[in-house]
């Protein structure tokens, strides 16, 4: 398998100079993040067959990461505007894996959060599956509850296996697109960001990448703060992220990472002008299955 870094050589001693000073708790568990679409049927959505296309292998990965046969699965449907639908889908899905059904979670309100039971179940689970819909939604429904602070524990010190498909995975970065569609991209400031749900800090994901031209739109929000970095993630294509920064791609398709380390000049702050966007030295990869990449650490770990 390849191995990629993201480091700047220049940058990679002050980093190692500074976590003597700084430092955090190294997550035990493990993200899945899911560029959406992805197989839940064992048959390819896609007209071209990619080689590396295997039959559900996403949702298989997922359930594998758990490191048990018969994981207890929450899944979250809070995201989207049709939940028995999305939930009936994977319950079809897991049931292909010989799993047995998985917990239902979903959230119209805030006050609906406050259920001492559902605490009971996140903190049973192996495994908690976010699905897609509006990730702003997620953010403003979770933000600041107990269910979201049990989940960081659980994926700091317990193991936990965290997947997110679609705007399901885009809620767990930091920082976090919610509007900016292809006609408007181009134009300086019509990218709009909030704070995710920050399970990776520093790192923006954007999904469905490849497949509905989103580029452009991840470089603006990189020239807005180089010290992030831009994940998109193509369908039916995941990363799988342990120790918090050590990625590995799996799926049928291409991940592409951007880095704005080196930007020497962009038009970024001419926003409200409608001009389009322009920015110099990007720096950019492209990842397929069983490519690693260590997520850099610019912004040294503090209180």
């Amino acid at each position: 398998m390849r191995r990629l870094s993201g480091y700047n050589p220049a940058c990679h001693s002050n980093h190692l100079t500074m976590k003597k000073e700084n430092s955090c708790p190294t997550p035990n568990g493990t993200l899945l993040i899911v560029g959406g679409h992805e197989d839940k049927t064992g048959i390819p959505e896609t007209k071209v067959q990619k080689a590396n296309y295997h039959p559900l292998e996403v949702l298989r990965t997922f359930i594998e990461l758990t490191g048990k046969k018969q994981p207890a699965i929450e899944l979250i449907t809070t995201a989207s505007s049709a939940g028995e639908e999305t939930f009936a889908d994977y319950e079809a899905a897991f049931r292909e894996l010989a799993l047995p059904v998985p917990g239902h979670i979903h959230h119209d309100k805030r006050t609906d959060v406050r259920d001492p039971d559902l605490s009971a179940r996140l903190k049973n689970a192996d495994g908690v599956f976010f699905t897609g819909g509006d990730q702003l939604k997620l953010t403003s429904l979770y933000g600041g509850t107990e269910l979201l602070y049990i989940l960081k524990q659980r994926y700091i010190g317990d193991g936990l296996v965290l997947a997110g498909t679609s705007a399901g995975a885009m809620a767990m970065s930091t920082p976090m697109i919610f509007a900016g569609n292809k006609e408007s991209q181009q134009l300086t400031g019509e990218v709009k960001v909030t704070t995710g749900l920050e399970f990776l800090k520093d790192v923006c994901i954007d999904t469905h990448f490849v497949d509905r031209g989103r580029f452009v739109r991840m470089a603006q929000v990189i020239a807005t703060n180089p010290t992030c970095i831009g994940l998109g993630i193509e369908e039916d294509t995941a990363v799988t992220i342990k120790n918090g920064n050590e990625l590995e791609v799996i799926g049928s398709g291409t991940v592409i990472i951007i880095d704005g380390f080196q930007i020497s000049d962009s038009n970024i702050l001419e926003y409200g002008t409608g001009k389009t966007i322009s920015i110099q030295d990007l720096n950019v990869k492209l990842l397929a299955k069983g490519d690693r990449y260590r997520i850099p650490r610019m912004n040294p770990p503090h209180l």
